[in-house]
């Protein structure tokens, strides 16, 4: 093995660069970053980078590891045959190929500005924008609207948001959204109500009507960026197709990170985990196959957290339209809520503001955990 080439300028990019050397690995490495900067850490953008100016960048030393840090050299085709990733600037041969490019952000039709949170300069671009008194519209009450929102209430904007779904977070369930409902109250949101067109002064809604804003925020969800492996043989279905090894069906080729969709045996289901926990873990199981060292499986359970209205919310696990719900507690400010299998196995858990719950669950879930459901409903009692 004499070049690694790692597609993506994310934080599974930089752990792949980080932990290649760690473990020994004395041979080229080279990044290929789309963007024209180092690679940084995503999830302070719709935190800490809307309130203040914040530096994401990661510290990772790529001189010191003697990587080739090629910015602005984002992939754009895949050629295994020859064992040759294409750029704009030339082809770059490899022996592994580590496919870490992430998503992109959904857009909305028309011709009018939208904004996306989803880079470095998205953010600084939305935090110039975000003035006391301007009108600001989110579409889709998702995560990254809340947080949106909390930063644009804080600096004295009006906020509407406009959601599709009768509840805001609506991925959650309905009794989990309608929990949430009151977070929402200085916020105009408007459920049950559809977006036809970003215009040049705000939203056409769907069905009539319209909504005057001087900054419109798209929350809609993102799609992996797969376009440059198109014919290249990689198997793709919303994602990069990756067995619990995360190996792709292409010798020397794996993937990691947002765009990887990967075979979960623990669930039973192909998961694409959009979240930095599952992109600082998952570098672990390729480098180890690139250096031969072992074939481990990636099935980590699921985690990711939120910062919202002045709230801290933690989800665990995995949960399926066929798991029931169970509710934890009644206090409106420290609750929770837990899944559970048709076979009682608890899939997923939800802390609002109670971060010490968050192990426990986590490690019930990873140890196939069959709570007694009306126990569970006492979020004092443990898993």
């Amino acid at each position: 093995m004499t070049r690694v080439v790692i597609a993506g300028g994310g934080l599974a990019a930089a752990r792949t660069c980080e932990l290649l050397r760690r473990k020994g690995f004395d041979g080229e490495i080279v990044l290929l970053a789309a963007e024209r900067r180092a690679p940084y850490d995503r999830p302070p953008l719709t935190k800490a980078a809307l309130r203040d100016e914040f530096d994401p960048t990661l510290r990772t030393d790529y001189e010191a590891l003697s990587v080739d840090l090629r910015l602005g050299a984002a992939a754009r085709s895949l050629h295994p045959a020859e064992r040759v990733v294409g750029t704009d600037s030339g082809d770059v041969g490899y022996d592994a190929l580590v496919i870490a490019t992430g998503a992109s952000p959904v857009r909305l039709p028309g011709d009018g500005p939208q904004l996306v949170v989803r880079t470095a300069d998205d953010a600084a671009l939305l935090r110039e924008r975000l003035r006391a008194g301007a009108r600001v519209v989110l579409v889709g009450a998702s995560w990254i609207s809340a947080e949106v929102a909390t930063a644009a209430l804080a600096r004295g904007c009006s906020v509407t948001c406009v959601e599709a779904a009768p509840v805001p977070l609506g991925a959650l369930g309905e009794q989990v959204g309608q929990r949430m409902r009151p977070w929402w109250a200085e916020v105009d949101l408007r459920l049950g109500t559809g977006v036809d067109a970003v215009t040049s002064g705000g939203v056409a809604l769907t069905g009539g009507g319209h909504l005057d804003a001087d900054v419109v925020v798209t929350g809609v969800g993102v799609r992996p960026d797969t376009a440059w492996l198109a014919g290249s043989g990689v198997e793709l279905d919303r994602g990069v197709l990756v067995d619990e090894h995360l190996r792709t069906g292409v010798p020397g080729v794996y993937a990691v990170g947002d765009v990887a969709a990967r075979w979960s045996p623990r669930s039973g289901a192909r998961l694409r985990v959009e979240h930095w926990d599952e992109a600082r873990t998952a570098p672990e199981t390729v480098v180890a196959q690139i250096l031969g060292t072992g074939i481990p499986e990636h099935d980590p359970v699921p985690y990711f957290w939120s910062d919202q209205f002045g709230r801290k919310l933690q989800y665990v696990g995995h949960h399926s339209a066929a798991d029931t719900l169970v509710l934890r507690g009644a206090d409106s400010e420290r609750w929770g809520a837990a899944w559970l299998s048709p076979q009682g196995r608890l899939t997923a858990h939800l802390g609002v503001n109670r971060p010490k719950q968050l192990v426990p669950a986590r490690n019930a879930i990873g140890a196939g955990a069959t709570p007694d459901p009306e126990s569970l409903r006492d979020p004092e009692n443990p898993f």
